[in-house]
């Protein structure tokens, strides 16, 4: 799968910015490419699609933050470390969802997702996940802590 096959849109961020009531950011990526291989990956080994808890959301980030840099998003199957799915994004973007999906999470509930990732082949909804964690690690692969969102009680 090509990373160009993917096309990202994110909603319900703006509230960060202008102090507006917070809602669930959510992000909806939308693969054009061949539908059956994202399946395939989408799909455990007892044949039914993974759940949240079986997927990890991550943002790579192509050098240091700051003007312009580029990050690589991907969602990972948790059991197999496999990747499901990379795609560019600009790292400023992604880090402004991860603002506000921690500022929504002040005011969820214990066991609330932070915010939603929906999955659609070719504009046909596939897979909506409610998620809590999103890493963030840097060019050379170490975690960045203050830039991740990181559940309470949780350890890595």
């Amino acid at each position: 799968m090509r990373r160009e096959h993917f096309t990202l849109d994110v909603t319900n961020i703006d509230w960060v910015e202008t102090g507006g009531e917070p809602q669930k950011p959510a992000v909806s990526i939308d693969f054009t490419g061949p539908a059956t291989l994202l399946r395939e990956r989408l799909t455990g080994p007892d044949g039914n699609v993974l759940d949240a808890s079986e997927t990890d959301v991550a943002l790579r980030l192509q050098g240091p933050l700051g003007n312009e840099t580029t990050g690589v998003v991907s969602v990972t199957n948790r059991v197999t470390g496999e990747f499901i799915l990379e795609l560019n994004e600009d790292a400023e973007d992604v880090l402004q969802f991860i603002r506000a999906a921690r500022g929504y999470g002040e005011d969820a509930g214990e066991d609330d997702g932070r915010y939603e990732v929906a999955l659609t082949l070719d504009g046909d909804s596939f897979v909506t996940y409610d998620k809590g964690t999103f890493l963030v690690y840097d060019e050379e692969g170490s975690l960045l802590r203050q830039h991740s969102l990181i559940p309470s009680g949780v350890e890595l």
